[in-house]
């Protein structure tokens, strides 16, 4: 049974130190979040880099878009081959070319040869490991039990909001302290080691995916295809929002705002994510997908006022809340609704999906910056864009025919399902098939009370006179007038 058809208040929460101190899972956790670090470092670490050797910003701006780019489109290609090949031959020698990519930049010039440095940014981003795809097919292998899987996924979710916390300070700091090389270097690093934590663990080394089932099949629905689109204008959201930081920070001259207000958001997003894996709450995966989503909607309606600094920076943290809940959602209607061989290409669309609105928000909000009434209502209109999907397809959200990868497999609790009838052949007849028909039934029986005449007969012949009557095995006792 997935966590899509299950009711969310069915399955019993446990707390934070039994599921990250069950096997695998600290692991698994730990390393997917150091190996995912690169995805932001790495356009911080390119624009101190090129501008650091006489670069221009705008080429420096191109390499971050480049490498977020050809990662983000790769990832549903990657997902594929993962779940035909398994994780390890997918992401070992993927990893081992990212790593490679990004240590030899320092190797090139950073402003004398731009065609190179392009095409080794982009290949680098092509060849970006998918971890964060593969730990989610990962989590029901490692956590069978629905309430454990349920907070390790919202922590899953939760904890990544703190990369672009992370990331782009260590990035700065490390290209501060000792130079933009080192910082690459680092970079390359960090994506190595936390890569080869997570496929040097038992579970990720023997993931394969839903046997017996082949991955030819269509992938997208209907439902996918809306749940994508409405995932896109979540990401829209969150992608308008830094060009709307960066503005309010420009109009007060108070150049923190640029970082700390999407600090803010994603601190609010972890603490969600904490809340939200604290306890069962009502309703299925669609009802709260749907239900957060007006909540994220609401969270943004105070900022159309064009709040000021202060003010803007208590209330970022309020649609945060729920961001993480979205995106946890999301995944867990996935789930529900893709193959059951072809999750992590699912799961990577999804992921791809909130990428690809996170570069169209930032893209529209950069072209409208000088506009800051337009750009404060961004957020809020792909918060409303969302939410307007997802309520028109409530209906194609739900499990679809298809398998999905987690659901309850043969024999898993099977022990309070009542036993099918036993049909037995009716004797006599020819037919290959069970006594399933009206006519074998009829067959069957009248071979039935032929057998009890036959056996009546003998027990009236070896009847004794005034003796008892004697029955052959089960048979009822034959009635003498």
């Amino acid at each position: 049974m997935t966590l899509a058809e299950h009711p969310t208040t069915a399955p019993p929460l446990a707390s934070y130190g039994a599921v990250l101190g069950s096997r695998h899972v600290a692991r698994l956790l730990g390393g997917t979040l150091i190996g995912r670090l690169p995805n932001s470092m790495v356009p911080v670490g390119l624009v101190l880099w090129i501008t650091g050797g006489g670069g221009s910003l705008a080429f420096a701006g191109m390499l971050a878009a480049l490498y977020g780019l050809a990662s983000g489109l790769s990832q549903p290609v990657k997902g594929r081959l993962m779940d035909r090949y398994g994780q390890t031959r997918v992401s070992a020698p993927a990893v081992l070319l990212n790593a490679s990519c990004l240590a030899t930049l320092p190797l090139i010039r950073a402003c004398g040869q731009p065609a190179a440095v392009t095409a080794v940014v982009g290949l680098a981003g092509l060849v970006t490991p998918p971890l964060e795809a593969g730990l989610r097919a990962l989590w029901p292998t490692v956590l069978p039990d629905l309430g454990r899987r349920r907070v390790v996924q919202a922590l899953d979710t939760g904890s990544q909001g703190l990369l672009y916390i992370t990331g782009p300070v260590l990035a700065s700091w490390l290209a501060t302290m000792h130079g933009p090389d080192t910082a690459l270097a680092a970079t390359a690093a960090l994506g190595l080691t936390g890569t080869t934590i997570v496929l040097t663990s038992s579970p990720s080394q023997t993931w394969r995916p839903a046997a017996g089932v082949t991955g030819r099949g269509r992938l997208m629905s209907a439902g996918l295809v809306l749940l994508f689109t409405a995932l896109a204008g979540t990401g829209f959201t969150f992608g308008a929002m830094n060009v709307w930081a960066a503005g309010l920070a420009g109009t007060h001259g108070q150049a923190m705002l640029c970082g700390l207000l999407p600090a803010v958001f994603s601190t609010g997003s972890f603490v969600g994510s904490l809340v939200y894996a604290r306890r069962a709450w009502p309703g299925t995966t669609r009802s709260q997908l749907i239900t957060t989503s007006a909540l994220f909607l609401l969270g943004w309606m105070p900022l159309l006022a064009q709040p000021g600094p202060e003010t803007a920076f208590a209330l970022m943290a309020i649609p945060g809340l729920f961001f993480t809940l979205i995106i946890t959602n999301g995944f867990h209607t996935v789930d529900a609704l893709a193959s059951a061989s072809r999750t992590t290409e699912a799961y990577a669309w999804l992921i791809l999906s909130v990428g690809t609105g996170q570069a169209a928000g930032t893209a529209l909000a950069a072209a409208l910056a000088a506009r800051p009434g337009v750009l404060a209502a961004l957020p809020a209109c792909g918060a409303a864009t969302a939410l307007t999907i997802l309520v028109l397809a409530r209906g194609k959200l739900g499990p679809g025919r298809r398998l999905g990868r987690h659901r309850r497999t043969r024999g898993q609790g099977d022990a309070h399902r009542t036993p099918p009838p036993i049909r037995r052949r009716a004797a006599g007849t020819r037919s290959p098939h069970l006594a399933s028909t009206g006519s074998e039934r009829a067959l069957s029986a009248l071979a039935g009370h032929a057998r009890g005449t036959r056996a009546s007969a003998r027990a009236g012949a070896a009847r004794p006179v005034g003796g008892p009557v004697v029955v052959p095995g089960n048979q009822r006792p034959p009635k003498f007038r």
